[in-house]
């Protein structure tokens, strides 16, 4: 049990208020971590065959240290400042949401518009504070830990076992861990966003903070490394072989989980890493080979990968899972809405993410089934692949069919001859640029409001022009 002694919306409005003070500094990250990118984040896969593409990404697999001090360093070193005239912010104007309004959304300065999208972030940030808090920890008198959305048949017995004999301590340490991730995702998501892109800066610090996080508290996963239905086990295993299994299929979980937490908590961490990368990492290389185009950013596998180190790996393939059907379903919306724009995938594996942790307990009752099949899961992970090529491969028939190609749906970044002239057309509001003095009729110029600068730059000097202006 769990009491607390304060009433739950004193409890609320610090976390609202705490959240939209962390949820200012994000707009920092966002605005400032995208500016130093190393050189290895650009790099696409240009090769067709999977083990090419696989070497090709081995190529951007290391990070560049020195562009990520860079990010980090630019945090902390130049203050809050207007990116129009740089003067320093004063210190009521970095108040969240209350200085946006106060200034009316313009810099003090300057008067530069600043975007509605700061205090909204602020504003969302504080509301995920809240909400993580209400759904994670249960709150009053007579509630246990067995009410947390977290809590199911296997995850920790007692949060007494984590840490010494402070529950409270506990349920807001994992109530942290998981905040840690979240604020990840939502910058890693405004970024990818905007610039299509998930720089290393965003994922890798919280990826090892996820690690640490895990191996000193040991008992803040959510599902076991590994377990098993043994029932389940044992008659596949007769069914395929025709003869009984050997004793080690008949265990359930592996007896050093609970004997020693910190290195199960390692174990956990590292399998998230590996298996929730290297699924997105599937999914890039299948994509590619079998769409000819590349199907999804090097971004997306260290966010999952980053995702894993905190959550282990069955809640990162259920996260991955909900994100496919979430993009699909944005995708047809915006479609019937006519509203044409490359949309990347990193904000609905992140939507995928919250989702799992906020209504774990009610996932996992639908989902523990598939994960209880033991060694058998690589044959299921072996199908599903095979499934995803040869849908994809399917989807690429159909389109040639329809005299589409796979260049067809590539981002050209050429700057042509035409582009050129459109944007010219676009930009010459002095009629005569570029051109022989031309004689047009003054009417023409007033209704688009340029007469008397066309006076002004090319003064009448002879014929009808001067007749026109004595009158």
């Amino acid at each position: 049990m769990i009491p607390y002694d304060l009433p739950w919306w004193i409890f609320a409005i610090f976390l609202f208020v705490y959240g939209t003070v962390l949820g200012s500094f994000l707009t920092v990250c966002v605005h400032r971590l995208p500016q130093h990118l190393g050189p290895v984040e650009h790099v696409l896969p240009t090769s067709d065959g999977l083990w090419a593409g696989f070497l090709s990404d081995l190529r951007i697999l290391w990070p560049d240290w020195k562009s990520l001090w860079a990010a980090w360093g630019s945090l902390w070193r130049n203050p809050s400042h207007c990116d129009r005239c740089q003067k320093k912010l004063m210190a009521r104007d970095n108040l969240p949401i209350v200085g946006w309004l106060m200034r009316g959304g313009r810099c003090r300065f300057c008067l530069r518009r600043i975007p509605a999208k700061y205090p909204l972030i602020e504003l969302a940030n504080g509301l995920l504070f809240v909400l993580l808090y209400w759904m994670e920890i249960p709150i009053g008198w007579n509630v246990t830990i067995a009410q947390s959305c977290l809590t199911t048949s296997l995850s920790p017995a007692t949060p007494e076992n984590w840490f010494g004999n402070f529950p409270i301590m506990m349920v807001n340490v994992r109530f942290v861990y998981h905040l840690i991730l979240l604020e990840a995702l939502l910058v890693a998501s405004l970024i990818d966003w905007d610039l299509m892109i998930i720089p290393d800066s965003v994922t890798l610090p919280p990826l090892a903070m996820g690690v640490a996080g895990a191996v000193a508290f040991g008992k803040l996963w959510l599902v076991p490394v590994w377990f098993q239905d043994s029932s389940i086990v044992r008659t596949s295993f007769y069914w395929l072989t025709g003869e009984h299994a050997p004793d080690w299929l008949s265990i359930a979980k592996p007896g050093w989980i609970g004997l020693h937490p910190q290195w199960h908590g390692l174990a956990v961490s590292l399998a998230g890493i590996v298996i929730g990368g290297g699924a997105i990492w599937g999914i890039r290389l299948i994509g590619q080979w079998a769409l000819k185009r590349e199907a999804m950013g090097f971004g997306d596998v260290i966010l999952m990968g980053m995702v894993g180190a905190f959550l282990g790996w069955q809640p990162t393939l259920v996260a991955i899972f909900l994100s496919a059907f979430l993009a699909v379903f944005f995708v047809l919306v915006t479609r019937m809405l006519a509203w044409d724009r490359e949309i990347p995938y990193g904000p609905f594996l992140s939507l995928g993410t919250l989702i799992v942790v906020l209504f774990w307990k009610w996932i996992w009752r639908r989902t523990e089934l598939y994960f209880s099949l033991g060694p058998f899961l690589p044959l299921v992970a072996i199908f599903m692949a095979s499934g995803l090529g040869l849908t994809l491969l399917l989807v690429r028939s159909v389109k040639e069919l329809f005299g589409y190609s796979a260049s067809d749906d590539d981002v050209f970044d050429e700057w042509t001859s035409a582009d050129q002239l459109s944007h010219f057309a676009g930009e010459t509001v002095d009629l005569q640029q570029g051109r022989w003095p031309a004689e047009s009729w003054p009417g023409s110029l007033a209704a688009r409001g340029q007469c008397h600068d066309n006076q002004w730059r090319h003064p009448p000097s002879s014929g009808w022009k001067q007749q026109w202006q004595r009158r």
